[in-house]
């Protein structure tokens, strides 16, 4: 396969206790070997608690609403056409500090596993369990 066009209506969508994820590049809905590529939706005070990727970047762009970005102990809001660039196996987290939705669009390199993303959830651990 050459690439791929991916339609809207053909993204697999995943209902988390902290949003949404629409995987647009995935290995297997690509045959990606280096980028996952999702779009994210936090709803009103949702969040992605502290989680790290441990062999992988992250690039996380805000398309509409107003995200608290952490980064380790750091926090700055971002706003549409605001990113981060998160290196491997960062501490980060995002939430939703808007009343509107917060819609993202999310890349990590290179793809882990089968589905082409690996995440370590720390919000039960020290220091992140008291940061916000």
């Amino acid at each position: 396969m050459n690439g791929k066009f991916v339609l809207s209506k053909e993204v697999v969508r995943e209902q988390l206790d902290w949003g949404e994820m629409g995987w647009i590049s995935q290995p297997p809905n690509t045959e990606a070997k280096y980028l996952t590529v999702m779009e994210v939706t936090l709803g009103p005070g949702g969040g992605h608690n502290f989680h790290k990727h441990p062999d992988q970047e992250e690039v996380i762009s805000v398309v509409a609403g107003e995200i608290e970005q952490w980064l380790e102990g750091e926090k700055m809001t971002l706003r549409p056409g605001d990113s981060i660039f998160i290196h491997p196996d960062v501490v980060h987290a995002s939430f939703n500090v808007s009343s509107q939705p917060a819609k993202l669009m999310v890349m990590l390199s290179p793809c882990v596993g089968p589905t082409g993303y690996e995440v370590v959830d720390v919000s039960g651990e020290a220091p992140w369990n008291s940061l916000r």
